[in-house]
């Protein structure tokens, strides 16, 4: 009977890794697949010491599936002027102007409604926010979505748009009182005026002459 002979015992040679240490950690907003060395990137990133061209092909090769959003990264820059870089999900602002196709929120927050969204919208975004959101379902993720979208003047149809509806009138009103009482103040405020010019005092002597 032949007998194989027996492999040679492999030698284990144990590795070990340094971890290289975080010297910086920088945080950015850039539109998907467009970051370049130009400013701000450049100029937040540049005092750093990193590769800046690296960095923005890695970065639109990244986002290049999620051109037309602002997507938030976190690059942490180590001593060597090596980094990496952790991608998060976009701003739920942006998500909302995006699904709300509006450029801005109301500066009166609630007080106007510049736009509506749908349940379904709001769905949506929530599902994106989730995995950065303090919540551990959809539902808890669309009640923030909510919250910050009637903080932009943007109602959520069959939530509370009625609501806001109200409230935005209710709002105007006061607005339009507010604008007739200035209005009152500044007549009453120049007839005050016209009261307190002083006339000329004609004397009896002055008469005379």
């Amino acid at each position: 009977m032949r007998i194989s002979p027996k492999p040679l015992a492999k030698i284990r040679k144990d590795v070990f890794y340094v971890a290289k240490e975080v010297v910086k950690k920088i945080k950015l907003q850039i539109p998907a697949g467009k970051a370049t060395p130009a400013p701000p990137v450049g100029t937040v990133l540049g005092p750093a010491g990193i590769n800046l061209q690296e960095f923005c092909t890695k970065y639109n090769d990244a986002t290049r599936d999620k051109m037309g959003d602002v997507v938030p990264v976190e690059i942490s820059v180590y001593e060597d002027r090596t980094f990496d870089f952790i991608l998060k999900t976009p701003p739920a602002a942006e998500l909302i102007k995006k699904h709300a196709k509006i450029k801005s929120g109301s500066k009166k927050g609630a007080h106007e409604i510049v736009a509506t969204l749908s349940q379904e919208d709001v769905k949506a975004i929530a599902e994106i926010k989730l995995p950065d959101l303090n919540a551990y379902t959809v539902e808890d993720a669309m009640k923030i979505v909510e919250g910050t979208a009637r903080n932009m003047g943007v109602a959520v149809k069959g939530v509370n748009d009625a609501e806001l509806a109200k409230e935005a009138k209710e709002a105007e009103m006061a607005e339009k009182e507010a604008e007739k009482r200035e209005a009152k103040l500044e007549a009453m405020e120049e007839s005050a005026k016209d009261e307190n010019v002083e006339t000329e005092v004609i004397t009896e002597k002055e008469t005379e002459e």
